[in-house]
C-alpha cells in the first residue's frame, strides 16, 4: 500500500514537471511569435520606404492610456484573486477573478472600438504594409487577451466544484503567468507602437 502511494505521488510530480515544461515551451513560442511581429512592424514603420498614411495621424493616446491602465489593474486584481485562493477564501477569489474579467473585457471593448474608429477614418489594415503590421500585432495581442478571458471564466466556474485543489492551484498559477506575460507584451506595444508611432 505504501508503495502504491509513493507511485501515485511520483506520478503526480511527473505530471507537474511535464505540465511546467509544456507551459514554458508555449510561452517561448509566444515570445518568438510576438518578437517576429514586432520586428516586422519596426521594419515597415521605421525604414525609409514610403508607406502612405501612418498611425500618428489617427492615434488617440488617451484611449490607449486607459487601455493600459485597465490591463495593469486587471493584473493586480488577479494577484489578489490567487492570494485569496492560497488562503482558501474561494468566494473572494471568485470576486477578484470576476473583476479581472471585467477589466480585461473593458480593455478588449476599447481596442475593438479603436479598430472600428481607425477603419472609419480610413486607416484600415489593407491600405498599406504599415497598417497591416499594426493591426496584426495589436490584434494578435487582443486575441491572446480574449483567450485569457475565456480561461478566467472557466476558472470562475471550476472553483466552486474543485475548491482549492492541487489542479486548480496549478491552473491558476499558469493563468497568472500567462496574464502577466500579456501585460509585459502590452507594455512593449504601448511603447513601440503607440508612443513611438505618435512621434
Amino acid at each position: 500500500m505504501h508503495g502504491e502511494v509513493m507511485n501515485i505521488d511520483e506520478h503526480a510530480i511527473y505530471n507537474d514537471a511535464t505540465d511546467v515544461f509544456g507551459f514554458w515551451l508555449y510561452i517561448l513560442t509566444d515570445c518568438i511569435l510576438f518578437a517576429s511581429l514586432f520586428a516586422v512592424f519596426l521594419v515597415l514603420n521605421y525604414s525609409d520606404m514610403p508607406h502612405g498614411p501612418t498611425l500618428k495621424h489617427y492615434v488617440n493616446l488617451s484611449d490607449v492610456f486607459i487601455e493600459t491602465m485597465l490591463l495593469l489593474a486587471s493584473n493586480f486584481t488577479y494577484c489578489l484573486s490567487i492570494l485569496n485562493m492560497y488562503q482558501k477564501k474561494l468566494l473572494k477569489a471568485q470576486v477578484w477573478l470576476l473583476l479581472t474579467f471585467l477589466l480585461g473585457a473593458s480593455f478588449i471593448f476599447i481596442e475593438v472600438s479603436e479598430f472600428i474608429h481607425l477603419a472609419h477614418e480610413g486607416f484600415r489594415w489593407d491600405i498599406n504594409a504599415h497598417a497591416s503590421s499594426f493591426f496584426t500585432l495589436v490584434g494578435t495581442h487582443g486575441l491572446h487577451v480574449s483567450i485569457g478571458l475565456l480561461w478566467i471564466l472557466s476558472m470562475i466556474i471550476q472553483i466552486p466544484f474543485l475548491k482549492a485543489s492541487h489542479i486548480v492551484m496549478r491552473r491558476m498559477t499558469y493563468l497568472g503567468l500567462f496574464w502577466n506575460f500579456l501585460d509585459i507584451v502590452w507594455i512593449f506595444v504601448f511603447t513601440i507602437v503607440y508612443l513611438m508611432g505618435a512621434m
